[in-house]
């Protein structure tokens, strides 16, 4: 194929040009707005026929009707997910499951960021809880569906913001240190990096290949709890070697899922991180923020693994 090359500009429609997804079918999380809605909407155009997940299941289904007014495809399913509620995921899963055999893509964008110390009934910090825990259950109970549908691709949507923190072991909770929202949140957005490495080693000789993002900075619902000051402390994270940070238009900032889930460049890659939709990691290209090494660890991915096993009491065996 022709060669393509996309950076920070390109939108969701760009990647998808001359890509037909008709008979795929899709899931995405978090479509009440922002990201979710953007791919939701992206892939659809292109002849998917795509699940839209949300909390609010009325905002998810307005948005749901104004993707198939816009691009002509009805072919959408709206459903319940909260993902920091084992419980529903649960449900998701079993309800989704007896309705569809295959899944070829499933993009796990929701999330919550820089929030209040907040946890959930088994008292789990609520950002590991909702961006992690609860994407990793869903892709566990969805795996065979995965499976059936290879080759299929999984796309966790992590952040350049997975570099505020490693995973504390010791206290991934907060349970005895002091509780700091960019920290909880860093390592919440590692843990999306980890999953997708240790689920590509597990999967990815089934054909099931996952990778994970960081979208870029852009301004939506996921910003909610945060202010001028907390934009102006992550763009001083920032070092001198690095790209200064720069906000992205919604249709940008979903390009790169959109690009992981559908390039044909990256037919058969996984356990791989992307930004402005190329592939990017430890030692990133010119231009790009790239991937702290802790992400991207086999050992602390499986170690990830087992922990969040533990936690959910319940061993996934996706072979």
């Amino acid at each position: 194929m022709t060669e393509r090359n996309f950076d920070a500009t390109s939108t969701t429609d760009e990647v998808l040009e001359g890509i037909d997804l008709s008979g795929q079918r899709v899931i995405v999380t978090g479509c009440s707005s922002g990201l979710g809605a953007e791919t939701a909407r992206a892939l659809a155009a292109k002849g998917a026929a795509v699940t839209l997940t949300g909390r609010n299941v009325e905002k998810t289904q307005a948005v749901a009707d104004g993707i198939a007014a816009s691009t002509g495809n009805a072919n959408l399913d709206v459903r319940a997910l909260e993902l920091d509620v084992p419980e529903s995921v649960r449900a998701f899963g079993k309800g989704w499951l007896a309705d569809h055999d295959t899944l070829n893509l499933l993009i796990n964008n929701a999330g919550v960021m820089a929030c209040p110390l907040m946890r959930n009934a088994e008292g789990w910090e609520n950002q590991f809880a909702t961006n992690h825990v609860g994407h990793f259950l869903l892709t566990a109970l969805l795996a065979p569906a995965l499976r059936a549908g290879a080759p299929a691709r999984v796309v966790n949507v992590s952040s350049g913001g997975h570099r505020f923190s490693d995973i504390d072991y010791d206290d991934i909770h907060f349970e005895r240190r002091d509780y700091d929202k960019f920290v909880a949140y860093g390592q919440a957005k590692t843990a999306n990096v980890l999953h997708a490495v240790e689920l590509d080693r597990r999967l990815g000789p089934a054909g099931v290949h996952a990778v994970a993002i960081h979208p870029g900075v852009i301004m939506t619902e996921l910003a909610r709890h945060m202010d001028e000051t907390d934009i102006k402390l992550i763009s001083e994270s920032r070092g001198d070697d690095q790209p200064p940070m720069v906000f992205k238009a919604v249709e940008a900032g979903a390009a790169t899922q959109v690009f992981a889930a559908t390039a044909p460049e990256l037919e058969g890659r996984g356990g791989i991180y992307l930004e402005d939709c190329q592939v990017s990691g430890v030692t990133p290209p010119e231009g790009l923020l790239g991937a702290s090494a802790w992400a991207l660890d086999a050992e602390n991915a499986t170690r990830l693994w087992q922990y969040t096993e533990e936690l959910l009491g319940e061993t996934f065996d996706l072979a």
